[in-house]
């Protein structure tokens, strides 16, 4: 499975979803992007996936017209104002889903609260991640694929 991970600027919650998934045990293989990519991708993402053993090597801000000829199975949005802009027409075929999730970049404070909210966030990407994987394997028709991924990113 094919998933492609959208956030506006993608320079951090798109880009940890990319590496997790990336990292996952399964037939799952992620890229990330945004609808205007910031160019860079935030340092503390870097920061905390290294921390956590994530491969950062490749990793990049891009724009969303670079994977027009990536074939997503699956677009998944991960930021509020993403979710509801228009995606390409090239994403026409590919199963859409919003997995919305606080912006850890955003908070305020000291480093220990900056660590704790982007290890929240990794924490539900994670389990997320885990559980797509095992979905991935269970060759779901579309419906209750995208049922299941609803529910997961209600979560």
């Amino acid at each position: 499975m094919k998933v492609l991970y959208i956030c506006t600027h993608n320079r951090c919650r798109s880009i940890l979803c990319e590496a997790i998934t990336n990292a996952s045990q399964g037939n799952v293989e992620a890229r990330s992007a945004g609808s205007q990519p910031e160019g860079e991708v935030h340092p503390l993402s870097l920061k905390y996936l290294a921390e956590r053993g994530y491969n950062i090597q490749d990793l990049k801000s891009q724009s969303w017209d670079d994977f027009e000829d990536y074939a997503a199975d699956l677009v998944v949005t991960v930021c509020d104002s993403a979710a509801g802009e228009s995606c390409p027409v090239y994403f026409g075929q590919s199963l859409k889903v919003h997995w919305g999730l606080e912006d850890p970049s955003k908070v305020e404070g000291d480093d220990t609260a900056k660590a704790a909210a982007f290890n929240h966030t990794m924490n539900i990407i994670e389990k997320r991640v885990a559980s797509l994987t095992e979905l991935a394997e269970q060759n779901l028709d579309k419906e209750a694929l995208k049922q299941a991924l609803a529910t997961l990113g209600a979560q």
